[in-house]
């Protein structure tokens, strides 16, 4: 199974793309690391991201996308952009879209340990939370 976690973070959707064959996990290449938008507020380039990401999906041949949710209230509450994002990505038919908490990411961890650092992965460092939201979900 190919999983593509997502990390909405302002006006960016911050991906890794991981894979669970036979047990074991692997990173995948993928082209983006994160996919951005300027302008939160244009219809055209909601549309543009909404394209891209789905692109993206097929190209990759990704089973399942899985965004890690944020308070909606709060001091680490997600910003309207980011919630567009989520929205859009939501309601594409074309993907297979899930949540997943942080709490459920956290706890997850717990329970499946890495058994490598994180540094030691080949991903830039603003991508470890998307990462680690791939990765409690395959680990489930």
């Amino acid at each position: 199974m190919k999983v593509c976690g997502v990390e909405l973070k302002g006006n960016d959707a911050i991906l890794c793309v991981l894979s669970l064959n036979n047990g074991m996990f692997s990173i995948d290449d993928c082209r983006s690391r994160k996919l951005s938008i300027h302008n939160g507020d244009s219809p055209q380039q909601l549309r543009q991201f909404q394209a891209t990401f789905i692109k993206l999906v097929e190209d990759y041949g990704i089973d399942k996308v899985v965004i890690r949710t944020r308070p909606t209230r709060g001091k680490f509450a997600g910003g309207h952009v980011g919630f567009k994002l989520e929205a859009i990505l939501q309601v594409t038919e074309a993907i297979d879209v899930e949540l997943i908490s942080a709490q459920e990411v956290k706890e997850s961890l717990k329970r499946h340990e890495l058994t490598i650092d994180f540094k030691d992965t080949g991903l830039k460092m603003f991508q470890e939370s998307a990462f680690d939201t791939a990765f409690a979900w395959l680990s489930r």
